[in-house]
């Protein structure tokens, strides 16, 4: 093709989406003349021929499977603002000799901050020979004393290392920040690079894309080298927890790399080592992933009153007898301020300039540039030396006068907390906005991670765009997006593998579960069958009271009260309010709906997907898939169930117990039977047992005449699935006798009680530590069992005096061995322990953080 008619084609493709390359910065895509760079060729001319329909779809799908997966990503300042991760259709592409400059060039960098880290931990020569001034590390929150001399086996302390790189209008990439502590953003690059595969499957392999699991597979290795204890290594990720605004990442890596998700509270120090508390007892754990920040990592040598870390963790580390990636200790790295003296420290370290330019850096702890950073200030970047959550980086540019005056007060007061950089305009790539292509600044995060002899470069990355242009400063949590990184190969890439064949053993670890992890399964459960059970009684109540012909008073009374009972949603339909017997449907609309009423089912289905977010690392993606689905159809409902407004309002319930059905038959079919599995059924079938003694006790131990009496049992063996069997089983119609036989005593229907507690049995004989003795909880459901098998049906269904107490002191009895035997599981299994707290709080420590 000539030169005309390639920029003819160029124009061709600008004007089918509407986009103008950057004139104000460098443009990723396209040269100054307009031309697209070689590199983008290919991938621009494809989504032209796709056209902006197909490309939207391609959009839509990239947001359902991003749901579906449960990537999240929280923004604090806005709680209530969809906390789904957000990728952009269009990659980043870097073409393979600029990588392998990039590469280069983050290799030595890496290797750099390995050595100042060794160095301000170890023998300080920096400091000695005045490369740096003593304030820089040592006013520094992320300096932390206690962790002096302590040191890792091998030659790399620093195991993962993270750079934010910008590239600036010369064409030239430039690192804006390091990130040292607890690097995000590798597993959200990975789950980008997942999505992109499925959702532009021939686009990808036609362009010849790096690819990243080799990265993953060095991680993994790396860490199984760290082992200080010899054998197979356990290695944990220590995450802070579910309300982490990176959570996704932790649960995702951590089932990715096959190690054990786990919490402060999972850990405990014996003896020198750390443990992890399973049920089968206490587990060595050898090397930690950690995603804590390190002074939250050990309130006794650090932050006091931190509930996040592991008493005596340090200690541990400090004798050598756990590894832990990257060490406490290592935010000092991540001092902006450091980029101002890294010239001088690469020399004094390695005996030369680095290859790669850092942005311009001035700290206002020295004189001289503070005084320049308060005149120009306006111009500037202005960072905290310490990152914690509030606060920001600022530009200047965008301060008024007020504002630009108070930061500088700010400043002269506490200069040695903040640092300035010079604003880089970012260069501009395509990105897909509003059914366009459209110029958006952006910013590149990329990773190294300690190999055996340097360290190995992620081919690719996290790409961070701002959809609004306005926005100078690029950042997940304000708003950005991000994009895949395609790092492009010049020939195939040879699939290699890097396990070594001890690496490659099974290590059974099914039961290795904390009991934190055991007791959301098992609550989990139990939400999940509350708000089913409570589903199928208003939506056989529904039917009841829309049939042709009128319930008796009793009946309508009695199945209105049954509706509170099982629910607990007191005093609802237990006060006999006149106006509410009168006008039922807001009040039953409440209890399905009433997210903040205790009991409701919205309540409770709030309350299982929490349970979930809790051990989202322990379900399938077609668990978190139905998990989903539950919350979308309760959100369906709030639109369509308002009183008096539909006409089958039974109906509309339909869709939500289809979605917790399919959840109860994805647990039983698809989860390793484990001790996960057996506490999250256990969960549910003692919650069904109490449910059916609830409903049962509500509608059937008073006596009716025979014909009220049938609709209340008939109602009964709806909620329980059982009255088409029951016609088939007995031809005589619907008695007293049958029914409870039916949903009592019958051990092949998989809804009676008696099925409830026998397959609690099972269960229970399955768990750790009861094969030897009969524990508390085996005697009150061997009480139960026995109790139910001695009953006589007759006797049950007898009422002499209006009441039949036979069956009801049967149901109460039951009832207490069964939630007896809940409350020993819980105190058996369950982790109740407080973390440590502080006699005295330490203020002037809050202060310095």
């Amino acid at each position: 093709m000539n030169p005309y008619s390639a920029q003819m084609e160029n124009q061709n493709i600008n004007r089918e989406f509407g986009y103008q390359p950057a004139t104000d910065s460098l443009d990723e895509a396209y040269t100054n003349t307009g031309e697209i760079r070689s590199h983008w060729k290919y991938l621009l001319e494809s989504l032209h021929s796709l056209g902006a329909e197909a490309i939207e779809e391609r959009q839509k799908k990239v947001r359902r499977i991003l749901r579906d997966d449960g990537a999240t990503y929280k923004i604090y300042d806005e709680p209530n603002a969809s906390q789904t991760w957000q990728l952009n259709p269009v990659p980043l592409l870097i073409s393979s000799e600029e990588w392998s400059r990039t590469e280069t060039a983050l290799i030595e960098r890496a290797e750099l901050f390995n050595a100042i880290l060794l160095d301000i931990y170890g023998d300080r020569k920096l400091v000695q020979y005045g490369i740096i001034p003593p304030e820089l590390p040592f006013s520094h929150a992320g300096y932390l004393r206690p962790c002096h001399q302590i040191k890792m086996q091998g030659e790399h302390q620093l195991i993962l290392h993270g750079v934010d790189l910008v590239r600036s209008a010369d064409g030239k990439m430039k690192i804006m920040a390091d990130r040292t502590q607890a690097p995000s953003g590798a597993g959200y690059a990975l789950e980008n690079r997942t999505v992109m595969n499925r959702v532009f499957p021939s686009l990808f392999r036609d362009s010849h894309v790096h690819r990243l699991s080799l990265f993953f597979s060095r991680m993994r290795q790396k860490l199984h080298e760290l082992n200080p204890n010899g054998g197979i290594a356990r290695i944990v990720v220590l995450t802070p927890g579910a309300y982490n605004e990176t959570y996704f990442e932790h649960a995702y890596l951590a089932n990715y790399l096959g190690f054990q998700l786990v919490q402060g509270s999972d850990l405990t120090v014996r003896n020198g080592y750390l443990w992890m508390k399973s049920l089968d007892g206490l587990k060595r754990v050898d090397v930690i992933l950690r995603r804590v920040d390190d002074v939250y990592c050990d309130p006794v040598e650090l932050k006091g009153d931190s509930q996040l870390g592991v008493p005596g963790l340090l200690e541990v580390a400090r004798m050598g007898n756990v590894a832990i990636a990257n060490p406490l200790g290592s935010s000092v790295l991540e001092n902006p301020a450091l980029l101002r003296y890294l010239p001088e420290i690469s020399k004094a370290l390695l005996g030369r300039e680095l290859q790669m330019e850092s942005v311009k850096t001035w700290w206002c702890g020295d004189k001289q540039d503070l005084e320049y950073v308060c005149a120009n200030l306006k111009d500037l970047l202005i960072k905290p030396t310490y990152r914690k959550p509030g606060l920001y980086e600022v530009y200047g540019a965008e301060l008024d006068d007020t504002k630009l005056q108070a930061w500088q007060n700010r400043i002269r007061k506490h200069p040695y907390q903040f640092a300035a950089q010079e604003y880089v305009a970012s260069a501009k790539t395509p990105t897909w906005h509003k059914g366009n292509f459209l110029p958006r600044a952006s910013i590149l995060r990329t990773f190294a991670v300690a190999s055996e002899s340097s360290y190995a470069v992620l081919p690719g990355g996290l790409t961070r765009v701002n959809l609004d242009s306005d926005k100078k400063i690029i950042s997940n949590q304000r708003g950005s997006v991000s994009k895949d990184t395609w790092v492009l190969a010049s020939e195939p890439e040879k699939h290699i593998t890097l396990r070594a064949p001890e690496i490659q053993q099974s290590q059974e670890s099914v039961g290795e579960l904390p009991s934190r992890v055991v007791e959301n399964l098992f609550w989990m459960g139990r939400y999940a069958e509350r708000a089913e059970s409570a589903l199928r009684l208003l939506r056989t109540v529904f039917l009841q009271l829309n049939k042709t012909e009128t319930l008796p008073d009793s009946i309508f009374r009695t199945l209105l009260k049954s509706i509170t009972d099982v629910t607990s949603t007191y005093p609802g339909f237990t006060s006999f309010d006149a106006e509410l017997l009168k006008n039922p449907e807001s009040e039953m609309i409440s209890i399905i709906l009433d997210q903040h009423r205790i009991g409701s089912v919205a309540n409770n289905l709030v309350a299982m997907i929490k349970s979930a977010e809790q051990v989202k690392e322990q379900l399938s993606s077609d668990t978190q898939r139905i998990i989903n689905n539950i919350g979308d159809e309760l959100d369906n409902l709030k639109l369509i169930l308002k009183p008096g407004a539909l006409s089958a309002p039974e109906e509309a319930l339909g869709p939500l117990v289809t979605a917790l059905l399919a959840f109860a038959g994805l647990i039983h079919e698809s989860m390793i039977r484990g001790n996960g599995w057996h506490f999250m059924e256990m969960g549910r079938r003692m919650e069904r047992a109490l449910q059916i003694i609830s409903g049962l006790r509500s509608m059937l131990t008073s006596k009716f005449d025979d014909i009220e009496q049938e609709v209340l049992v008939e109602t009964a063996l709806l909620c329980g699935e059982a009255l088409i069997s029951y016609r088939r089983r007995y031809q005589s119609g619907v008695n007293i006798e049958n029914g409870l036989e039916m949903i009592l005593l019958n051990a092949k229907n998989p809804r009676s009680l008696l099925f409830q507690v026998e397959e609690l049995a099972m269960h229970f004989a399955d768990l750790p530590g009861t094969k030897e003795t009969l524990n508390a909880e085996n005697k009150f459901l061997l009480e139960a069992i026995t109790t139910l098998k001695l009953s006589d049906v007759k006797n049950l269904a007898k009422a002499e005096t209006g009441v039949r107490q036979d069956l009801d002191q049967t149901l109460a009895r039951v009832q207490y061995l069964v939630s007896s035997a809940a409350k020993a599981i819980s105190q058996r299994y369950f982790d109740h322990a407080q973390g440590p707290q502080l006699l005295v709080k330490n203020t002037e420590w809050q202060d310095h953080l």
